[in-house]
């Protein structure tokens, strides 16, 4: 923190003497102009490596960050004018992956177990899994100020989708089993259990009544809006690129479903026989908040307040 204040000083010092020159040595414009597009990095690790430089701490080079308390999508912004700017920010993401397990398929109660180095026959489970974002903002800046620190404030809407789905399909059917007969009896025992494998699925467990049971699907949806008002400071260190502050505050609307469908068996009191259920589960949660973006950072509605940023214009 010592750092980043012995920074900012010794910029705002440096600067101090022809702090109404909006025109470089070489001509070049300090502020952004009609035309000009934006994009905002966080601006910890710059100003990191910049106090570490001046206390002789053993400087790490920087790294690129999202704009802090927005680690989901890329900020920008395209001024209209001088004092006008519009903001945008986006998420797209869609992914899937699909795993596959060789699983012995159970013998019949009359058949002959198979002898090393003869195989059981083999069948294969399958797993899915995958997930979709989207997350549009748009806004519109208003700014002030003729030197090179600059105010702003405005406002701007945030709309978001997303989802996410694990789907298992088994080799081995659950089956009611019948020692009198060649019908094998097939538990969710003859099942992978995908959550000790590389993809890590949850796919095994219990149902209502505690038997066991298998998923064969998961799903899970997400949808939110809000609608943020902010205010902020920028200051001009380098012919358009600046450092800025913002707080703002808003209002929004988080609603999440999941939903999941598996199968259990259960051997009922003086029967042999296994009687396979289907149980089909859902759950709904939404909330609604009015709040400074330091209170609804957590939930992905909007960003910190008072973070440092540092913004590129061209």
């Amino acid at each position: 923190m010592k750092n980043k204040s012995l920074l900012i000083a010794t910029v705002f010092a440096a600067s101090t003497s022809f702090a109404q020159d909006l025109t470089s040595k070489k001509g070049e414009t300090y502020l952004p102009e009609a035309g000009d597009w934006a994009i905002s990095f966080d601006a910890t690790p710059f100003l990191n490596y910049a106090g570490q430089l001046l206390s002789n701490a053993g400087a790490t080079a920087p790294t690129a960050g999202y704009t802090n308390g927005y680690p989901w999508a890329i900020k920008g912004k395209m001024f209209k004018d001088e004092k006008t700017a519009y903001r945008a920010g986006l998420r797209l993401a869609f992914g899937s992956r699909k795993w596959t397990a060789d699983i012995a398929t159970p013998q019949a109660s009359t058949a002959t177990a198979p002898v090393y180095p003869n195989l059981p026959a083999m069948g294969e489970d399958e797993a899915k899994s995958g997930y979709n974002s989207i997350v549009l903002t748009g806004g519109l800046e208003m700014r002030r100020g003729k030197t090179r620190l600059q105010g702003y404030y405005g406002g701007e809407l945030l709309i978001g989708f997303g989802g996410t789905k694990d789907a298992f399909t088994y080799a081995n059917a659950l089956s009611a089993g019948d020692p009198a007969t060649t019908d094998p009896l097939v538990t969710v025992a003859n099942s992978t259990d995908w959550s000790t494998s590389a993809a890590g699925l949850v796919n095994l467990g219990t149902d209502p009544y505690g038997n066991g049971s298998r998923y064969t699907e998961k799903k899970s949806s997400m949808m939110m809006i809000g609608l943020r008002g902010f205010i902020g400071v920028e200051y001009f260190i380098l012919p358009k690129i600046s450092l800025g502050a913002e707080y703002g505050w808003g209002l929004g609307f988080m609603s999440n479903k999941t939903s999941s469908s598996m199968e259990s068996h259960d051997v009922p009191a003086a029967s042999t026989n296994l009687v396979v259920g289907t149980f089909e589960d859902e759950s709904k949660s939404s909330g609604f908040m009015i709040d400074s973006d330091i209170q609804n950072s957590a939930t992905g509605l909007f960003g910190g307040s008072g973070s440092l940023n540092i913004i590129f214009h061209f």
